[in-house]
């Protein structure tokens, strides 16, 4: 969806910045958090992250710039919904880490059906942690998962053999325990895990985690968000995950990350679109130790970003985003005067 360079910007148009956002918004991040911001301005968009949102165990921002590179796919998927295409300028400016793209809009030509596909697909599109049904995964769906990866920069790798997957669930079994048992994730967890009667619009809701994690054949170990607390849902177990995957980048600098985050938005949106979900691991992966352990007893080809397992699911349960009128610093006007929003 990135279009070459040369076509003049057309001004981004004020009737749509609420819908452009909005969709953006609807992109996963860690423990929802939503660690992004927009700045609108006459003839672009910036999309910058918002260090406050940032996990305490994210220090360097891997998982935050992942998350906000999943916010610009759906920005640009919006942009080619308006007909236009969108020009991405990733990291343009040095002296400003907080800025990680540059977004501008040319004339362009109707979306594609795929397109649509995935537009559609983003209301219900969600991190399941919920029992899997047994149904299969449609035919042909891995592989073109595998190819939304390739389209955006990254690698989507199969875990297919009994003697890789138990690799890699007895490392995520031993090392599991003692990362629930961090202060710095337990203070995350807590900061951002919502009772069943919050009325807030970020982080994770209890009606999307369990109260007790319960193992499962061939699911991998969940991220404890209950704490003991007893908030969570009661879970039952289900079907054995589908599909096991890793989502790699070839470096593992801030660009590849901004990149892991726009592939994985593409490919959950592809699966969301014939309804299969994906179980989200990124727990194991805040360990630059662990990661390097998973890409070498794996024989990755490239860095761990993401862990995923797939499956079909019967309900869907959307977690809540922010509005775009929540944290506006300044109010819109037409260009050439410039906004802010948080999201």
């Amino acid at each position: 969806m990135n279009a070459t360079l040369g076509r003049e910007a057309v001004p981004i148009p004020a009737d749509q910045v609420g819908y452009l956002l909005s969709t953006a918004a609807r992109a996963p991040s860690v423990h929802n958090t939503q660690p992004w911001r927009f700045r609108v301005n006459a003839c672009d968009i910036e999309l910058l992250a918002d260090p406050r949102r940032k996990l305490g165990v994210d220090p360097i921002g891997r998982e935050m710039l992942v998350s906000c590179g999943a916010a610009l796919f759906g920005l640009r998927l919006a942009i080619r919904s308006l007909g236009y295409q969108p020009v991405i300028r990733l990291l343009p400016d040095i002296k400003q880490l907080r800025l990680l793209a540059r977004i501008a809009m040319v004339a362009g030509t109707p979306m594609t059906a795929r397109e649509s596909d995935l537009l559609n697909a983003i209301p219900h599109r969600h991190t399941h942690r919920g029992p899997f049904s047994p149904r299969p995964l449609p035919p042909g769906l891995l592989v073109g998962l595998q190819h939304d990866a390739v389209a955006e920069g990254a690698t989507l790798a199969l875990v297919q053999s009994a003697a890789g997957y138990e690799r890699l669930a007895s490392l995520l079994s031993a090392t599991g325990p003692r990362q629930d048992h961090d202060p710095v994730a337990r203070a995350d967890i807590t900061r951002w895990s919502r009772a069943a009667e919050s009325g807030a619009r970020d982080g994770v809701p209890a009606q999307a985690f369990p109260a007790q994690l319960v193992s499962e054949p061939g699911r991998l170990r969940q991220r404890d968000f209950d704490l003991g607390r007893g908030i969570g849902f009661d879970a039952t177990p289900g079907a054995r995950p589908a599909a096991t995957a890793i989502l790699l980048t070839l470096a593992d600098r801030r660009a590849d990350w901004l990149r892991a985050g726009q592939a994985l938005q593409r490919l959950l949106l592809h699966a969301a679109s014939t309804w299969v979900f994906a179980s989200l691991y990124t727990q194991p992966l805040e360990s630059a130790q662990i990661r390097h352990m998973v890409k070498e007893r794996l024989r990755l080809p490239g860095f761990p970003q993401v862990l995923l397992q797939f499956g079909r699911a019967d309900s869907t349960h959307p977690t809540a985003r922010r509005s775009c009128d929540e944290g506006t610093s300044a109010s819109y006007r037409p260009p050439p005067p410039r906004y802010a929003i948080d999201m």
